[in-house]
């Protein structure tokens, strides 16, 4: 360095040009370094009260200067992973004839009849709720059944976009506002056929992040076998196993004794963290897909099966997030998909253009949703989805 004075100016947080020569380093730590000549301060920082300092910080201090975070070694490696998975999604479905649609953030429909959204409101006006849009508006929190209509035109649709939930929930698998990859396809009546593209989906895009975010991904590994060993798995030709739902209870069932349920596995009930837990990362070490559903505990557009008491859908589960996906064969009998809809009570008129769509040239078809964050909690292992999305959105906070 032509000025050795230069290196008192140099604080923790700093923002510096180098001019030098790029080396390679006989340190054990890095491949390379730099060979100073000279040392610009660009952007001093102020050494005394810069949060980030040469030691390890947790994940929850990092959330409390989220303005920062994105500096820290763990946080910089998830977004260049985030970043590197969005591009391996859209080129799995690129080259797999799928056609992208920029689906709607503003909905009169909540698709699953939850009720756990974000409404809108225009204050001011005599009805807030109704006068801007002439109706009740949302936020969405999916974008299926506006995917479903461009199947009518094209084989093979999809929408990588955000979803939003009015959800209280305050445990590191959810946020109120998170990104959704939703596909659907057309001339499908095969459950096994859905399958076998949603696990070319996850398989297509963990082995191009191995390969083209090696050094990222790397860093989340090196320390867990069990880890490295899911993502092998997530890669290798392998079929994922498939069990239905009656073959999940069972095994729950034989497993309650040792495995010690909280809420106890009974058919006709919904699967429980603990019980997908137990699945994924016990029993299957590994993805499983769990199918046909008790047709009572899921949404009304989901195809019943010939026996009446399942549904054609399917989760994966995996270690780490647990539900991973979710999907199934949609509906496509207009006078049992009518019948649903009045049963159920939603607003009148609201879904008459989605249940139409059974009258005109519909096919059998299918679909389903990943939400993105899990997809990354999977694969780094992270204990949050707060530290897998940029800036976290949950009941309570909502800062910056």
């Amino acid at each position: 360095m032509d000025d050795p004075q230069m290196a008192s100016k140099l604080t923790t947080g700093c923002a510096v040009q180098i001019t030098g020569r790029l080396v390679n380093s006989p340190g054990r730590e890095q491949n390379k370094e730099v060979q100073a000549a000279q040392v610009e301060v660009i952007g001093p920082s102020d050494s005394e009260s810069y949060p980030l300092q040469k030691k390890r910080h947790t994940l929850e201090f990092l959330r409390e200067i989220g303005h920062l975070r994105p500096r820290s070694q763990t946080i910089g490696a998830v977004t260049r992973l985030r970043d590197c998975a969005e591009m391996g999604l859209h080129k799995f479905f690129h080259e797999n004839d799928f056609v992208r649609i920029h689906t709607p953030t503003l909905t009169s429909n909540d698709c699953e009849g939850g009720g756990e959204t974000f409404n809108l409101v225009t204050p001011g006006t005599k009805h807030p709720e109704t006068d801007f849009f002439g109706r009740k508006v949302n936020l969405t929190v999916s974008g299926q059944l506006h995917l479903e209509v461009f199947t009518g035109a094209f084989k093979r649709a999809y929408t990588f976009n955000q979803a939003f939930r009015a959800e209280p929930s305050q445990t590191g698998r959810h946020l109120s506002e998170f990104w959704m990859v939703e596909a659907e396809c057309a001339f499908v009546d095969r459950l096994s056929t859905l399958m076998d593209v949603e696990e070319e989906m996850i398989r297509s895009t963990t082995q191009h992040l191995a390969n083209a975010a090696e050094n990222d991904l790397g860093f989340f590994l090196k320390d867990s076998e069990p880890l490295a060993k899911l993502v092998r798995r997530l890669s290798d030709s392998q079929q994922y196993p498939r069990i239905t739902y009656t073959d999940a209870i069972d095994i729950l069932q034989q497993a309650d004794a040792k495995a010690k349920f909280v809420y106890k596995p009974k058919w006709g009930h919904g699967l429980q963290s603990e019980h997908e837990r137990y699945l994924a990362t016990v029993h299957f070490e590994g993805p499983v897909f769990v199918t046909d559903y008790p047709v009572d505990i899921k949404p009304f557009y989901m195809l019943p099966n010939a026996d009446g008491r399942t549904a054609a859908c399917m989760d994966l589960l995996v270690p780490g997030p647990c539900e991973l996906l979710g999907g199934s064969l949609r509906d496509h009998n207009y006078e049992r998909l009518q019948s649903k809809v009045e049963q159920l009570g939603f607003e009148e008129g609201s879904l008459d253009w989605y249940v139409q769509l059974r009258k005109f040239g519909t096919t059998p078809h299918g679909g389903y949703g990943m939400g993105f964050e899990r997809y990354l909690q999977m694969l780094t292992g992270l204990d949050s989805v707060r530290d897998i999305i940029p800036f976290p959105r949950h009941a309570g906070r909502c800062q910056y």
